[in-house]
C-alpha cells in the first residue's frame, strides 16, 4: 500500500500539473483576446437577412409563430413557470444552474413532484456545482414521486478537465409545446420585485410554439450526457403549428470549446451589424479586448452603444473589477456604462436596433462565451423589443452612469485590485 509521503508526492505532482495547465490556457486566452471577427456586408438585425445568417453561424433554427411574454423579475417569472409545471400531461424537462433555499425551493419540488405522481414523466436536471447547495431532502421528494433527477458533471478523478465547464442553461420545457428560459435560477433571492438588495433583478421569457422544440434540444444536450439517455416521442416531441399572431424566434445553444463559440458569434455578429443601438443588459461585464473594441466601433459607426451592469450588489466583485479594466477604453471612445444600485442585477438581455433582442443565460465575459454551456433565444418583433426597452430605460433610473473624468482620477487602491483580477481573468 503506497506511503503518506507517496501520496502527498502524487497530489503534488498533480497539483503542479494542473496549474500549468491552467497557466498554459490563461496565456493562451490573453494571447488570443484581441482577435474578432470580420463581417463583409453586415445585414441589419431585425431583417430576414439577419436571421439567416444567425441560422448559418449558429445552428439556430428560423421557427415562425411563435408567442413570446416578456417576464420581469420573480413575481411574474415564479407564477408562470409554477402554473405550466401543474398543468403538464404528459411531459415536463427542467434543467437549472441555480438551485439553492428559501420558500420557493419546496414549492417548485412540491409541484414537480406532485405532476410525477400523477403520473406525468418528471426530468430534473441540475448543475452539479450551482446547485450543490440544494437541500438534499428535495431530492428525496423527487425521487419518492418517481421524479428522474441527473446530475450534470459531478466531480470525478476522469471528468476533471470538464470540472470548470458548466452547463449554464435555464430550461423548462413543458408537454413539448411550451417553454421557458433566461436568467432566474431557484432561490429565494429572484423571489419578489427587485424592491431591496434580498431579491434580485431578472428577465425570462415565455415561449409557445414551434420554438419549444428548440428548447428541448438544449435540455436534450446536457441530458444526454448526464445520463446517457436520448428522450424521444410525441410526449416530448409532439407536432407543433405556429400562431398566425405569432413572432420568428430562434433558439442560440453554445457549448465550451477550443476556439469560438455560437455564444461568442451571436453576440459578436449583433454588435457588428448594428445600426442604431445596442442596449446590454449583463450581470457581468469583463469583456475581452475583441468586443471591447466591437463596442467602439459600433459608436463610431453613430450606434448608441449604453451597458448596463451590476454596482455594489454584484454577488461576485473579482468579476466587476475585471470589467473596470475594460472601462477607461470604452468611456473613451464613447460607449455610455451604467452601474445598477437597487439590488443584484442578474438579467442578461441585448436589444440591438429597432426589433432585435436577445434573452437568455449569456453573460457578457469569458465564462458565458468560452467555459459554459449557455443557451439564448432570439426574436424579431417591435412590440417586444418596445417593451424590453421600457424595463432597460426603468433600470436605468436606478443606475448610475460613469464619468470618465471621475473614472480617471478613482483612487490608486482600487486600480490596484483591479489589476489583482488579471491573473484570472480567464475564468470570469
Amino acid at each position: 500500500m503506497p506511503s503518506a509521503r507517496t501520496w502527498r508526492r502524487a497530489a503534488a505532482v498533480g497539483g503542479l500539473g494542473l496549474a500549468g495547465v491552467y497557466a498554459f490556457e490563461a496565456a493562451q486566452y490573453h494571447r488570443t483576446a484581441g482577435k474578432g471577427f470580420e463581417l463583409e456586408d453586415p445585414p441589419a438585425p431585425g431583417t430576414p437577412d439577419f436571421a439567416r445568417m444567425v441560422e448559418a453561424l449558429t445552428t439556430a433554427p428560423l421557427r415562425q409563430g411563435n408567442r413570446v411574454t416578456v417576464l420581469r423579475n420573480g413575481d411574474e417569472i415564479f407564477p408562470a413557470m409554477l402554473e405550466a409545471i401543474r398543468s403538464a400531461e404528459r411531459t415536463i424537462n427542467f434543467a437549472t444552474y441555480v438551485y439553492w433555499t428559501g420558500s420557493i425551493a419546496p414549492e417548485f419540488a412540491e409541484a414537480l413532484a406532485e405532476r410525477a405522481r400523477a403520473g406525468v414523466e418528471v426530468n430534473v436536471l441540475l448543475d452539479a456545482v450551482g446547485a450543490a447547495k440544494m437541500d438534499r431532502s428535495l431530492i428525496d421528494q423527487l425521487d419518492d414521486a418517481g421524479a428522474k433527477v441527473a446530475w450534470f458533471r459531478p466531480p470525478k478523478w476522469y471528468t476533471l478537465h470538464k470540472l470548470n465547464n458548466r452547463t449554464h442553461r435555464k430550461i423548462l420545457v413543458v408537454d413539448g409545446k411550451v417553454g421557458f428560459t433566461g436568467g432566474v435560477g431557484i432561490a429565494e433571492e429572484w423571489t419578489g420585485n427587485c424592491e431591496d438588495p434580498g431579491h434580485w433583478r431578472d428577465t425570462h421569457v415565455r415561449v409557445e410554439g414551434p420554438a419549444a422544440r428548440d428548447l428541448f434540444g438544449g435540455f436534450l444536450d446536457n441530458w444526454a450526457e448526464a445520463t446517457q439517455c436520448i428522450l424521444s416521442g410525441p410526449d416530448h416531441l409532439p407536432d407543433i403549428d405556429g400562431f398566425d399572431d405569432g413572432v420568428q424566434v430562434q433558439v442560440t445553444r453554445s457549448t465550451a470549446e477550443k476556439g469560438s463559440t455560437d455564444a461568442e458569434h451571436l453576440f459578436y455578429a449583433a454588435i457588428a451589424c448594428a445600426r442604431e443601438r445596442i442596449w446590454l443588459t449583463t450581470a457581468y461585464f469583463a469583456p475581452r479586448r475583441a468586443f471591447v473594441e466591437a463596442l467602439c466601433e459600433a459608436v463610431g459607426r453613430g450606434v448608441d452603444v449604453c451597458v448596463l451592469t451590476n454596482g455594489p450588489h454584484i454577488d461576485k466583485e473579482v468579476v466587476r473589477r475585471a470589467g473596470h479594466l475594460t472601462y477607461r477604453r470604452m468611456l473613451e471612445c464613447g460607449v455610455r456604462i451604467f452601474e445598477y444600485q437597487r439590488t443584484m442585477l442578474h438579467a442578461k438581455v441585448m436589444i440591438v436596433d429597432a426589433n432585435w433582442a436577445t434573452i437568455g443565460s449569456i453573460n457578457f465575459d469569458n465564462r458565458s462565451f468560452a467555459l459554459n454551456d449557455e443557451l439564448n433565444l432570439s426574436l424579431r418583433d417591435r412590440g417586444i423589443t418596445a417593451g424590453l426597452e421600457k424595463h432597460f430605460l426603468a433600470d436605468l433610473d436606478d443606475a448610475r452612469e460613469l464619468d470618465l473624468a471621475a473614472w480617471r482620477a478613482r483612487p490608486l487602491r482600487k486600480r490596484a485590485k483591479e489589476l489583482g483580477s488579471a491573473a484570472v481573468r480567464r475564468e470570469l
